[in-house]
């Protein structure tokens, strides 16, 4: 059965860093587009990052571009998202989901694009 469990999230004062983990399971993830998605308090779920099965390709939402980044280890089944110089607009809950189609873009934007997901980490920036 195909999983993705996210860890990584906590608290972070403004200007800090968290590095967010997915760890998947039950499928091969080479073969796999995969997302990180959050939600904010109040908000619709956006698309933060996406990155292609080989990972040379990837896309960022706009408020994220320069302080986010994602990458992944097949090798390990994990996917990472590096966040950098946080801010309070940041705190959400984070998710990661997997498809199998290859359009990186359509992953991150459209609705219902993602096939799979794992259940969140909550990521709080808050002083």
């Amino acid at each position: 059965q195909l999983q993705l469990v996210e860890s990584g999230g906590g608290l972070v004062q403004p200007g800090g860093s968290l590095r967010l983990s997915c760890v998947v399971s039950g499928f091969t993830l080479d073969y796999y587009t995969i997302g990180w998605f959050r939600r904010a308090p109040g908000k619709e779920r956006e698309g933060v990052s996406c990155i292609s099965s080989s990972g040379g390709s990837t896309y960022y939402t706009d408020s994220v571009k320069g302080r986010f980044t994602i990458s992944r280890d097949n090798a390990k089944n994990t996917v990472y998202l590096q966040m950098n110089s946080l801010k309070p607009e940041d705190t959400a809950d984070y998710y990661c989901a997997a498809d199998r189609r290859r359009d990186v873009q359509a992953m991150c934007v459209m609705p219902g694009f993602q096939s799979s997901w794992g259940k969140g980490t909550l990521v709080t920036v808050s002083s």
